[in-house]
């Protein structure tokens, strides 16, 4: 083990018999254990029989703390980076930590442990070749609006995380998003005694969690779009985006053949269309200028 080095080390996600032997032995060895929380951290190094000096870093202090860890570093000293479960940098703090050690020109070493994201995977039975990890969803808002559409266009399949509390209303906005029967897995306190996982429709697990009380972490599964379905969507918003070109320019005065010629030149609406959209816009009839 290299001793000047930042160790990023998974730690488990629920069962405390999932951290690997290196990761104790890293925790043990490093000069100080850079933690999300403290006193979380604490208690594993306790369950572990380490003794380890515990430094804060969070999202509120990352930034200041570059300096430090580099510092510790240069001075020859080991330092760890854990966060509360799972893998440090991964929806929780640490990237900005990395790109300030691989700045400084010194060693990152990862650590791999326990994953939500992967576990996760594994047990919805969707395809894993390709996924889209997005972690915690925009609470409301735009935001929200361009993360619903961004999840719902995605040909991968897509990883999330959420708070239990929160879990009906985000399945309730994917069925708004037209994700009613897209194929969906909810899994629950992952490797912890009341681990659940569910599998079904986007509709009938936002039927089901719209009645049962959530405890514990959730990470959610979906399924990718099909492309043939997906080229639907987009075929229906372009037509839809025709329809309302062509209005605009019906109020502005300007007359069917305008209004085609600019459908099929700047919107790139076939002629044929471009002619029955612009005469339901400008009311003439199909023999009409």
């Amino acid at each position: 083990m290299p001793e000047a080095a930042l160790h990023l080390v998974g730690t488990p996600i629920g069962n405390l018999a999932d951290l690997s032997p290196r990761a104790r032995d890293t925790l043990a060895a490093v000069a100080v254990v850079y933690a999300e929380d403290t006193r979380r951290t604490r208690k594993l190094c306790a369950a572990l029989g380490i003794d380890a000096e515990l430094r804060s870093l969070h999202a509120h202090n990352e930034a200041a703390r570059v300096s430090e860890v580099v510092e510790r570093l240069r001075a020859g000293e080991g330092c760890a980076l854990v966060t509360d479960a799972g893998s440090p940098a991964i929806s929780d703090p640490g990237a900005r930590l990395v790109r300030g050690v691989v700045e400084a020109g010194l060693p990152v070493v990862s650590v791999p442990g326990p994953s939500a994201v992967t576990a996760s995977l594994g047990l919805s039975g969707l395809p894993a070749d390709r996924f889209l990890f997005v972690g915690f969803p925009p609470r409301k808002g735009a935001d929200r609006r361009r993360w619903l559409v961004d999840v719902a266009e995605s040909l991968a399949t897509v990883v999330a995380f959420e708070a239990p509390g929160r879990l009906a209303a985000l399945l309730s906005d994917l069925v708004e998003a037209g994700l009613a029967e897209r194929e969906c897995c909810v899994c629950r306190e992952l490797t912890k005694l009341h681990e659940e996982t569910r599998r079904g429709t986007v509709a009938s697990l936002a039927g089901y969690y719209r009645e049962s009380e959530v405890r514990g972490e959730v990470t959610l599964v979906l399924a990718g779009a099909d492309p043939e379905e997906r080229a639907r969507r987009d075929r229906r918003a372009a037509e839809t985006g025709a329809r309302e070109v062509a209005e605009e320019m019906a109020r502005r005065g300007m007359g069917t053949r305008e209004i085609v010629r600019r459908l099929t030149a700047e919107v790139g609406v076939p002629r044929n269309r471009a002619y029955e959209i612009a005469l339901a816009a400008t009311g003439d009839e199909a023999d009409g200028s």
